[in-house]
């Protein structure tokens, strides 16, 4: 079967906390030359929870990683709220990702020299802001670490260490939180207690959240999923369940092109 046209279910006028607008991103040239997005459009809404999928090598990384200004693209637009990324220098990246975006990686990325409410602290630290002590209390109990924050992440578990990551990605009430792979280091429990505190942090809390997962029960907590292959928008699935989130990544065969 021919690949279909990208979607454009999810584009909006307003309402977006973050957008691509015929994103590209190329790397190398000649014989060497790799296409990880191919004109990617879409949109990230506000207060919604979306997870990215997509086979191994789709582009889904590359995505996320351009969408927070953690990497460059080659041509299109990417949004943080009506910040276009390409039009700021090194200097004002750091700013915006500092303020405006929170990040959850797979490999938790604490500071093991200092403890719990440390690292929640550090992005406000390193920005000289004090942090809203109400909103803090509320993230910190809401996640279960009011009895750790004198700890290091030595003396915590992995689903702790992941808790105080997502704490300090919420600690600054950001545009934005961008995770990758977050429960991929954690056990099935712990990571079922994340992408619960995730989804309630975008239901009761407020927050936009958006993820990039290869878990089709990762991806069914969220509100919508969007799938990529060879760089391209293929698919977006609203109110997804582990069992449609599994039929469409079966149209995708092990070289990550639909069939």
């Amino acid at each position: 079967m021919a690949q279909s046209a990208p979607p454009t279910t999810g584009l909006r006028a307003s309402g977006a906390a973050a957008r691509a607008t015929e994103l590209t991103k190329v790397y190398g040239a000649g014989e060497t030359r790799v296409v990880a997005l191919d004109s990617v459009s879409v949109e990230f809404g506000r207060g919604r929870f979306t997870a990215i999928m997509g086979p191994s090598g789709s582009g889904k990384s590359t995505l996320m990683h351009c969408m927070a200004g953690l990497d460059s693209f080659s041509g299109g637009s990417a949004r943080i709220a009506d910040t276009e990324l390409s039009r700021l220098g090194d200097r004002q990246l750091t700013r915006l990702r500092r303020e405006k975006v929170g990040f959850v990686f797979q490999s938790f990325n604490l500071l093991p020299t200092l403890n719990t409410l440390e690292n929640i602290t550090l992005p406000m630290d390193i920005a000289g802001r004090r942090p809203d002590q109400e909103w803090l209390e509320l993230i910190v109990g809401t996640l279960g670490l009011s009895g750790r924050l004198r700890h290091r992440p030595s003396q915590l578990s992995g689903g702790q260490q992941q808790r105080v990551a997502v704490a300090r990605a919420l600690a600054g009430r950001p545009e934005i939180i961008f995770a990758d792979e977050p429960t991929g280091n954690l056990d099935s429990r712990s990571g079922a207690e994340l992408l619960d505190f995730l989804r309630e942090s975008v239901r009761e809390l407020g927050q936009t959240v958006v993820m990039v997962t290869h878990d089709p029960v990762a991806a069914s907590y969220a509100d919508r999923v969007v799938f990529l292959a060879d760089g391209r928008l293929t698919d977006d699935l609203p109110a997804p369940t582990p069992e449609a989130v599994l039929d469409r990544m079966g149209h995708f065969d092990a070289e990550g092109r639909k069939t």
